[in-house]
């Protein structure tokens, strides 16, 4: 008896799957742009060793509808700011920040679908795993430089620091380049060097003994 209500769970939930299979948004897309974005999520699919699989195909359509969504929160605040320029006085001011806050908005609501959309197939594991490649590794590349220039970093710094690389993550999640994505990382870099100075590390020092460090063992920074 317990089998069978194994067996029926499995299959109610396969069914369940099937019936809400994520459909990739291209309609009235350029084709080229389409399999531009769908190979660049495959690379996340990759990650997560799921490509061929059922699963991977509904991950490789969620990761591919948020770059188009995101493509077009930021289309549409650039159609905005492009009237407002057209625009004098209070009411080009009020058009250029209207553009922000609607993107702004948008971006918040998209954010969190996304990762509730990933929690139906991911585990909190694997959507740290789909964060990371979105980021290029940013945050672990990071971590691991910074425990690397400065060893005698104590256990709650380096939690500090994880902390706030992760809350970047965040937000350069939804930037709308790589351009922007590591600008974002840029500030939370500089909130770490300015934090740690403030404890009183020598970063120029640490910096320069960490270098010797590396040619030494045959690598370059």
């Amino acid at each position: 008896m317990k089998k069978f209500f194994v067996i029926t769970a499995a299959l109610l939930s396969l069914n369940f799957m099937a019936a809400n299979a994520v459909e990739l948004d291209s309609n009235g897309r350029d084709p080229k742009y389409v399999e531009t974005i769908v190979q660049r999520s495959k690379k996340v699919t990759d990650a997560l060793k799921i490509s061929d699989t059922e699963k991977g195909k509904e991950v490789l359509n969620i990761v591919a509808n948020r770059y188009f969504k995101l493509n077009d929160i930021y289309s549409e605040r650039d159609s905005i700011k492009a009237v407002a320029k057209t625009l004098t006085g209070d009411a080009k001011k009020q058009k250029m920040e209207f553009a922000e806050m609607q993107k702004d908005q948008k971006l918040y609501k998209s954010h969190f679908g996304f990762i509730a959309d990933l929690s139906v197939y991911l585990t909190d594991k694997e959507i740290e795993t789909v964060k990371d490649v979105l980021t290029y590794n940013v945050v672990n590349v990071t971590y691991s430089a910074q425990c690397d220039m400065i060893p005698t970093l104590k256990e709650e710094e380096k939690v500090q620091i994880m902390a706030w690389l992760k809350e970047g993550r965040e937000y350069a999640i939804d930037a709308e380049s790589s351009k922007k994505k590591h600008e974002t990382f840029g500030k939370y870099k500089g909130r770490i060097n300015n934090w740690l100075s403030k404890r009183g590390y020598n970063l120029t020092k640490e910096r320069e003994e960490w270098a010797k460090r590396v040619k030494a063992r045959g690598g370059t920074l």
